[in-house]
């Protein structure tokens, strides 16, 4: 018997299945920032690795909902205000709190924390931009086993809004709107460019690389998006879905992930309908605020000694001190800011996508199979 399941708008687990992938990332970058490497891998991805390209097949399925449902410019300001005042403030949080920490556990002189490169306030301006261009904050943090960044996970929401305005403008062409399958073709000519990204000489140039690695899985969510509405969320068709998306993953190398993105995010999309999630966290959503979090305060834990306690109880603590921040980052800056956007922005027409938004884009290493990335240092796992 065929069991059809919705993916109704406010009742489903995909704020749960996001923090689960942004603690995952959490995970991830304990193995970097406690010094024992890039931990685990499939494929040659390390875990955030995979979580990141989770991350971005749940975010192009419900970013392209949001976009058909709400003209360009409605749309990129709500995408803005979701995530770039959480963003803001982490950075300035981690130039005036978890910096001076840092910069006080070292035992340097006071006086000359606001004048070192990279100064406090030039890490913020310089960053201000969402790509990532300074990682230290006055040479800090140095005493730990992984220096030199205080947040190795920002550098994806540069990206992760590239992908906004590519379906953004596509979503602008008429043609478009009237034949949603052509974000299919879109799909088919992202994979193949990162196919041949080598070839074509792309990964000479990093954002090119990065943005190339990560287009295929934002616009295969966006592929489900249009699909779903044809082949409904089921459980007779998901599980196969799934078994379909390892075999391509483990029989073609290099971009088999890539390729099988529509299935990953199907595959997503269906648990969220089915895994059963707390009401408390279906309503909050601080997936975004553990992504932001957790590498700084990782990195604060370091400088604690915590990883000396074992990787287990090193992960627990951040995951602690993260989820405590995370939660505050939602009720006093992202969730107000929302409110307050959508309210002068007036009604608009429901769609899923502005109600659970999934900026995380979540925590995690340099680019899917690096460590955590920083100006000068990728570690490859």
């Amino acid at each position: 018997m065929t069991h059809r399941v919705e993916l109704d708008v406010r009742d489903n687990s995909l704020n749960l299945i996001r923090l689960v992938l942004a603690l995952l990332v959490l995970v991830a970058h304990g193995y970097y920032l406690s010094g024992q490497g890039a931990g685990p891998s499939i494929q040659g991805e390390n875990l955030g690795g995979w979580a990141v390209f989770g991350f971005f097949t749940i975010s192009g399925y419900l970013i392209t909902a949001s976009r058909f449902a709400n003209p360009l410019g409605r749309f990129l300001v709500l995408r803005v205000a979701r995530i770039y005042p959480g963003f803001v403030v982490c950075l300035v949080l981690t130039a005036g709190v978890f910096a001076p920490v840092g910069w006080w556990v070292e035992g340097r002189d006071r006086s000359r924390f606001l004048t070192t490169d990279t100064t406090p306030v030039a890490y913020v301006l310089d960053n201000l931009g969402l790509r990532i261009t300074a990682y230290d904050v006055a040479g800090t943090p140095a005493s730990v086993p992984y220096p030199g960044a205080w947040n190795g996970s920002l550098w994806t929401l540069f990206f992760e809004f590239c992908c906004y305005l590519l379906v953004g403008l596509l979503v602008c062409l008429p043609v478009v709107r009237r034949h949603r399958w052509l974000l299919g073709v879109a799909f088919v000519a992202s994979v193949v460019v990162w196919a041949n990204a080598g070839t074509w000489h792309l990964t000479d140039h990093a954002d090119l690389a990065l943005f190339a690695r990560l287009a295929p899985p934002f616009l295969g969510g966006a592929v489900v998006q249009v699909a779903v509405r044809r082949i409904p969320l089921r459980t007779s068709t998901a599980l196969p879905a799934a078994a379909l998306a390892v075999l391509v993953v483990a029989l073609v190398g290099g971009w088999g992930a890539q390729a099988a993105s529509p299935l990953i995010a199907y595959s997503l999309l269906w648990l969220a309908t089915v895994l059963p999630s707390p009401r408390l966290v279906r309503r909050h959503d601080i997936s975004y605020g553990a992504y932001v979090y957790a590498f700084p305060v990782q990195q604060l834990l370091a400088y604690a000694g915590a990883p000396r306690l074992g990787l287990v109880l090193y992960d627990a603590l951040a995951m602690v001190g993260t989820g405590l921040l995370a939660v505050l980052s939602w009720r006093w800056v992202e969730r107000p800011v929302l409110l307050c956007v959508r309210h002068r922005l007036g009604p608009r027409q429901s769609a899923p996508g502005d109600s659970v938004v999934p900026e995380v884009t979540g925590g995690r290493p340099a680019s899917v199979g690096e460590g955590p990335r920083h100006e000068g240092d990728r570690v490859r796992s």
